[in-house]
């Protein structure tokens, strides 16, 4: 541009298709396409700024055609026949979106005590069960989770673990124009490659876990790693690092993070310490450590030792925000579970269903445990659980075989086979079941089909598990979401 320094954008969008007259298109290579291919598109739509990432003739290879596409995209830009154009280059177009967002909506983050949550496993109980909790403590929460986006009681359906960058912090916004005081998010490795959460400032961090998952989107396990430790490396002074110490990378997630470090554990020495009195499938009761004069022993309506850690968690997240020890401990005692999250239906014949989003391998492990240790020796486990499609297939067949060692039988069926046909992944599953388990195994591609074998396998005092789904009230399939609802389907058949 010529004979100005300055330029008035109405809007950032980094889809094309939603450029209008006035806003600025920041071009992001994605998983799908890349959007410098787009930047002609969003000219001819009114974008008056283009920020890009490279020179276009790096863009992909040059075939005839698309010669003559980024020819075409070079004369746009140095065109005044549409309208006059600012060119800005960046080294990374994603993480200048972050920040761009974050300015635009005025750094909402940095007006609110913001804590964020990733890891493998845990992360919706807790970000869940803390704003439950900061609610009844009498605050103006915000959510922003798997599960759902809330702004005190008003919902806000949700398509990701993380909102893209333009979407969080408009989200943000609003929860600061609403009055929120704190706001608790789940931070996936997915948002933290792609740079979805730069320029946002945190309150706190916490980790939780990290366990096999992912690998179709990060390739290998370092990368997936370096993907969490992210997030503690960015964190300012004055922000709290809270890691779990019983997980061997706990303690690298604090390397070189600038945060205030803690640690919380049920194992080893840490500065929030907790004890499993008692595990049962009504609840947990937990001593916990560091509440004058003594340690105190607490029930919550929680099962399995996974959720002591979500719970020590959370205690430790609301302490290090300032919160009375005794008053956190007491209504955490009466919060119940979060939605899909060993989320227990007793049928009229008393057999006992577990719906639980348990998808991946570390997480099918700790719920069936959990039932092992709780269950009186009597009973039948029976474990209903399929896999995602166009996902990491590589831990199909592990957690089959997870599967089959602890349970008495076994239905391996359709999870969200998305693109992929589920029979493709049943045989991957099939791959994963040890030879003394074949005859206790059986695989009904039809999840309804399989739900209703299971309950009509089952005995009074039995115990089923639905994993893999929890929550969700849909099935997708070919890019479609079909209503499918685990826990409804078990309730309507254990008391149909």
């Amino acid at each position: 541009m010529q004979g100005s320094t300055e330029l008035t954008i109405k809007q950032i969008q980094f889809d094309s298709r939603k450029v209008q007259q006035g806003d600025v298109f920041v071009a992001v290579k994605g998983l799908q396409s890349d959007g410098h291919l787009f930047i002609n598109k969003a000219i001819e739509s009114g974008a008056v700024a283009i920020v890009l990432e490279e020179t276009l003739s790096m863009v992909a290879n040059l075939d005839n055609g698309l010669k003559v596409y980024l020819e075409e995209q070079q004369r746009l830009l140095a065109s005044s026949t549409t309208h006059s154009v600012a060119v800005i280059k960046v080294q990374d177009s994603a993480a200048t979106l972050g920040l761009m967002a974050s300015n635009f909506y005025g750094n909402p983050s940095a007006k609110l005590k913001l804590v964020g949550i990733t890891g493998t496993n845990g992360k919706t109980t807790t970000v869940t069960l803390l704003y439950r909790l900061f609610r009844n403590l009498g605050y103006n929460v915000g959510l922003i989770s798997t599960i759902e986006n809330r702004i005190n009681e008003e919902v806000i359906p949700t398509n990701y673990t993380t909102p893209d960058a333009l979407e969080l912090n408009k989200l943000l916004a609003l929860m600061v124009e609403r009055g929120c005081s704190h706001v608790f998010m789940e931070v996936s490795s997915h948002a933290l490659a792609q740079h979805r959460v730069t320029g946002v400032t945190y309150t706190g961090a916490m980790f939780s876990n990290i366990t096999h998952d992912h690998l179709d989107f990060h390739k290998t396990f370092a990368e997936y790693l370096k993907a969490k430790k992210m997030f503690f490396d960015n964190l300012g002074e004055n922000a709290f690092a809270l890691v779990n110490k019983d997980d061997k990378n706990g303690l690298v997630m604090l390397q070189n993070s600038k945060g205030k470090h803690y640690t919380f554990a049920l194992n080893s020495m840490a500065d929030f310490k907790a004890k499993i009195i008692a595990n049962t499938f009504e609840g947990l009761e937990l001593e916990i450590g560091g509440v004058p004069p003594n340690n105190q022993r607490v029930w919550f309506k929680l099962s399995g030792s996974f959720n002591a850690y979500n719970l020590l968690g959370i205690y430790a997240a609301a302490v290090l925000l300032g919160e009375d020890k005794h008053k956190v401990l007491e209504i955490l005692s009466n919060i119940e579970p979060a939605a899909g999250r060993f989320d227990k239906v007793i049928g009229k014949n008393k057999v006992f269903a577990i719906i639980d989003y348990a998808h991946t391998p570390d997480a099918l492990k700790n719920v069936l445990e959990t039932i092992q240790k709780t269950r009186s020796g009597k009973e039948t486990v029976i474990t209903v659980v399929g896999c995602g499609g166009n996902r990491d297939a590589t831990k199909r067949p592990i957690m089959a075989k997870i599967a089959c060692e602890l349970s008495d039988k076994v239905i391996l069926t359709s999870d969200n086979p998305r693109f992929e046909e589920p029979e493709a992944i049943l045989e991957d599953m099939k791959k994963g079941i040890p030879q003394n388990a074949e005859n206790k195994t059986l695989i009904i591609t039809d999840r309804k089909e399989a739900l209703a074998e299971a309950v009509k396998m089952a005995q009074p005092n039995d115990i089923i598990l639905v994993a893999g789904k929890g929550h969700e009230n849909y099935q997708e399939i070919k890019g479609i979401k079909y209503p499918f609802d685990d826990k409804i389907i078990v309730e309507g058949l254990l008391n149909g």
